[in-house]
């Protein structure tokens, strides 16, 4: 039987990766250039029996994410920009919380109100430290409008294995280009389910560190009665001050990502095998890196990509391996240099890195990396 295929927009494709990991429950707030997200699973969400909810702002639409998650829901919210900068408080109580749910953010012109319609990747930061404190951030990179539907099913994936918020971060360009995608079949791609208590309600405790650095999730509703808090907690959920039990928790919760770096981060490697330049890309912009890194071929210089897919955890081990072994990085990306600071700090001083940065809302074309390529000496 021949799979489903359809001609699609990125946003399109990402809420229909989301019904494929079984998402039933959205909370969101409209924001260009996100909103064809939410318009289909306002119609799709209601026929499996699953709730769409928009709330009066960005804020009240990822705390009802968190709510539906702890009542047992997989949850997905889509925003852009502001609304992120809206949302980040409740994403810290995610994150304190562990408290599962995926953020779809399509990346747009800022500060502020910025560029509405123009694309940027300008939030790459945002993601890892935009709300406050120490904390894990899991955040994958979309290149095309098929892995919109991939990522957005594996973003789900994470959330629930490591429970925790995960972001998902497409470009403008990835979320409104159209193009041919595979829907997946049913077990094409695992979908992970949220590890259960195993004990019986009374002697459950939320965050009961005897079963690993992920303790089990019991739905609200179920039976099972506990604390959930923004406050440093105890292996119970009620808040505490005790020094050594916060320096624990914290460290646990990023631990608990840190450890587990070469299960999450994801990349690919484009004609690396014998390349002195490498081009680092991520979304739109890696598919001028692959067509430049083809030019400078042809034109005898030896290029490749490396590609990141997973961008926090940032590749690091990856990056170190290609710094002692090239004469050179270039980075474009549709920002000011973001990324091209974890490559100089994943460098080492080894070798340059050359950046191409555009804010102006264009995309980088191949011909701008081919003439950054030609500089490495």
């Amino acid at each position: 039987m021949a799979k489903k295929v359809a001609f699609m927009q990125g946003n399109e494709a990402a809420a229909h990766g989301a019904l494929y990991a079984g998402c039933n429950f959205f909370g969101g707030y409209p924001i260009t250039p996100s909103t064809e997200v939410s318009e289909v699973l306002s119609i799709e969400l209601p026929k499996i029996g699953g709730k769409f909810i928009q709330m009066e702002d960005e804020i009240g639409a990822m705390a009802a994410c968190l709510g539906a998650s702890l009542a047992g829901s997989k949850v997905l919210t889509s925003t852009s920009g502001p609304g992120l900068s809206l949302k980040q408080e409740l994403i810290g109580y995610g994150c304190i919380a562990e408290i599962p749910c995926v953020v779809f953010n399509v990346m747009r012109g800022g500060p502020s109100t910025g560029m509405p319609t123009g694309p940027s990747q300008s939030d790459v930061m945002c993601a890892k430290w935009g709300t406050h404190g120490d904390h894990a951030t899991i955040a994958l990179m979309p290149a095309s409008v098929q892995e919109c539907y991939d990522m957005v099913a594996e973003a789900f994936n994470l959330s629930e294995k490591y429970r925790m918020p995960v972001h998902v971060l497409p470009d403008e360009i990835i979320a409104h280009m159209r193009e041919r995608i595979e829907f997946r079949e049913p077990g094409e791609i695992e979908i992970i389910p949220r590890k259960a208590p195993t004990v019986p309600p009374e002697q459950y405790k939320p965050y009961d560190t005897s079963f690993g650095d992920v303790p089990p999730l019991a739905d609200f509703g179920s039976g099972y009665r506990f604390h959930v808090t923004g406050l440093n907690k105890m292996q119970d959920g009620f808040p505490t001050t005790k020094a050594e039990i916060v320096q624990a928790e914290e460290e646990r919760q990023v631990r608990k990502v840190n450890a587990c770096i070469d299960d999450i981060v994801t990349f690919e490697e484009y004609m690396l095998d014998d390349a002195e330049v490498v081009v680092v890309a991520y979304g739109s912009t890696s598919r001028s890196a692959r067509y430049a890194v083809n030019v400078a071929r042809e034109q005898g210089i030896k290029a490749g990509m490396f590609r990141i897919k997973t961008f926090w955890p940032f590749p690091d081990k990856q990056i170190k391996a290609l710094a002692a072994k090239v004469k050179g990085f270039i980075i474009p990306e549709m920002n000011l240099g973001m990324c091209s600071i974890e490559l100089e700090r994943c460098a080492q001083g080894k070798v340059p890195v050359l950046g191409i940065f555009r804010v102006d809302g264009e995309p980088i074309n191949p011909e701008q990396i081919v003439e950054k390529i030609k500089e490495v000496k």
